[in-house]
């Protein structure tokens, strides 16, 4: 009996480590947004790293990529910045302190809520940014995200 009911709980956890994750990011408390107009349905998470990093500057279509972050301060950008950059919020701010002193790149403007940046990406057709799971998304898009 005692062989059998660790088979099961193995089994179990085989399943549970096999089953897929979710994509979106929703379950992390954000969710990648871009604008309506984007074609663009899924983007791995290097790519939403690189856009938003300023690294790649353009979409599959050609059109310019126009990154947004929320405030410094928000739990939301930490959850994002952890998952998507792997990096603190901290560490991502140094990368822009680099970026500046070396006269390569500024970073993207930081919006100051969800509702701004909704705004934002609404408002430039290469928009890409990230917002809380739970924020409304009138004119734009989640877009899945994928490893």
């Amino acid at each position: 009996m005692k062989k059998l009911f660790l088979f099961f709980v193995a089994l179990t956890a085989l399943a549970w480590a096999l089953w897929p994750a979710k994509s979106g990011a929703q379950e992390s408390g954000y969710v990648v947004i871009v604008n309506s107009s984007n074609a663009t349905s899924t983007l791995t998470r290097d790519q939403v790293s690189d856009f938003l990093l300023k690294k790649k500057g353009k979409w599959q279509s050609g059109s310019a990529v126009k990154p947004a972050d929320l405030d410094s301060q928000s739990p939301v950008r930490a959850a994002m910045s952890k998952a998507i950059h792997g990096r603190s919020v901290a560490s991502i701010k140094n990368y822009w302190q680099r970026q500046i002193f070396s006269g390569r790149d500024v970073p993207p403007p930081e919006m100051p809520s969800d509702a701004r940046m909704v705004a934002f990406v609404a408002g430039s057709p290469g928009g890409i940014g990230y917002v809380s799971s739970g924020a409304r998304l009138n004119g734009v898009k989640a877009v899945e995200i994928s490893e």
